[in-house]
């Protein structure tokens, strides 16, 4: 099963702040049978955050938790006019919560690692920021993160 469908891509996320949108990002993963428990991931997520925001320079948020909650790696993205996530240069437009499971073994860093890499390049950002439908962004997730 690919780690993201068009069914885990939100185009126009309105959430006002972080936890809004994380919650509407995750509950695509309880939709899909890929989070058993929306309020333990939702827990995770918060802990992770605590610990270090997840913004990143460039307009982007990746919240991202290992959960018991979780049966299967998993990536959503949104893309919204601009959430807080901690970032020093502003507000997140493009956010991207990865899922994995408790017992998942480093498989999520991977998809980490290789998703930080592409949202530094200035054409990945923008072919997001452009995609037309949610079909569009899982071919360039596919094409440049998990085939990378």
């Amino acid at each position: 099963m690919s780690i993201i469908t068009t069914d885990q891509v939100v185009l126009d996320l309105s959430a006002t702040d972080r936890h809004e949108a994380t919650r509407t990002l995750a509950q695509t993963l309880v939709t899909s049978g890929r989070v058993t428990d929306l309020e333990q991931f939702l827990t995770d997520v918060r802990k992770r955050e605590e610990q270090m925001a997840t913004g990143l320079p460039g307009g982007i948020g990746i919240p991202h938790a290992r959960s018991a909650a979780v049966t299967e790696p998993s990536l959503v993205f949104g893309r919204t006019t601009g959430i807080d996530w901690g970032a020093e240069d502003g507000p997140a437009t493009l956010i991207f919560l990865i899922a994995a499971p408790e017992g998942g073994g480093d498989d999520h860093l991977k998809i980490l690692a290789a998703l930080a890499r592409k949202l530094m390049r200035r054409e990945f950002r923008e072919s997001l920021a452009q995609a037309a439908d949610p079909a569009a962004v899982v071919d360039l997730v596919n094409k440049e993160v998990v085939g990378s």
